[in-house]
């Protein structure tokens, strides 16, 4: 009988499934967050000075600006200011400095650093009473009225940043009695303002906590931003 010397064909061999990516560190999504326009003027403001210095010529600057307006991520902020002082600093554990954590407080729940937008058009919008307030929150007011009070929130970072554009609107900020602000304000046609209070009511305790920082940055087109200092007068009376 005849064998068949025939090659038979190779059979498929079993292969193992492919390798599911290594999920990202927290480094690499620190590099990846996207970054509001906020920012992109904060790093703006590092470039202009360092031009101002003589560290860049006028070519480089504007160079420099075009990349940053275009730039979508906080790593492209990084590279655009390497060799600059007081740009954003590389995550820690790539720069080989401080961990964050040593200026962040441990996350808590419901803990946030960017808050989606608070978007008024014709409409009013209120944070007020014991809530958590993010690190960062931008604010966009069209013919509407806009009342943010921090006096009672529970603010878990030592700095808050604020991007306020108030158009034909009202926008109110209150930020605790002993708070540290660093205000940065456009008007056209309208008026960004810091108040104190007016000593009416009891006079508040001292603080027993310390003094948040606020970064407030305003656009005011024909509309008001104010910033006031202290509880509610309402507050301090008891009428609430």
């Amino acid at each position: 009988m005849a064998h068949d010397d025939a090659p038979q064909p190779d059979r498929p061999q079993d292969t193992p499934p492919p390798a599911r990516p290594a999920p990202l560190g927290g480094d690499e999504l620190a590099l990846r967050r996207r970054v509001s326009d906020f920012e992109r003027e904060e790093v703006a403001d590092v470039l202009r000075e360092s031009a101002a210095e003589g560290r860049l010529s006028y070519t480089e600057l504007e160079d420099r600006l075009e990349t940053l307006y275009s730039a979508k991520t906080y790593g492209e902020l990084v590279e655009i200011t390497a060799d600059l002082p007081n740009g954003p600093a590389l995550p820690a554990a790539t720069a080989g400095q401080a961990s964050a954590a040593a200026v962040t407080p441990a996350a808590e729940p419901g803990m946030t650093v960017h808050a989606p937008a608070i978007k008024v058009f014709l409409s009013d919008a209120k944070r007020v009473g014991n809530w958590l307030a993010p690190q960062h929150q931008e604010i966009n007011a069209v013919l509407g009225d806009v009342t943010l009070d921090y006096t009672e929130a529970h603010i878990p970072y030592d700095e808050v940043f604020i991007e306020v554009k108030s158009i034909l609107a009202d926008v109110k900020i209150r930020v605790p009695q002993n708070a540290i602000v660093h205000l940065d304000s456009n008007p056209v046609l309208g008026s960004v303002t810091e108040q104190g209070e007016s000593g009416l009511g009891p006079v508040a305790a001292p603080p027993t906590t310390p003094p948040k920082t606020f970064h407030i940055r305003g656009t005011a087109i024909l509309g008001d931003i104010k910033i006031k200092r202290g509880p509610r007068l309402t507050k301090r009376l008891g009428l609430i």
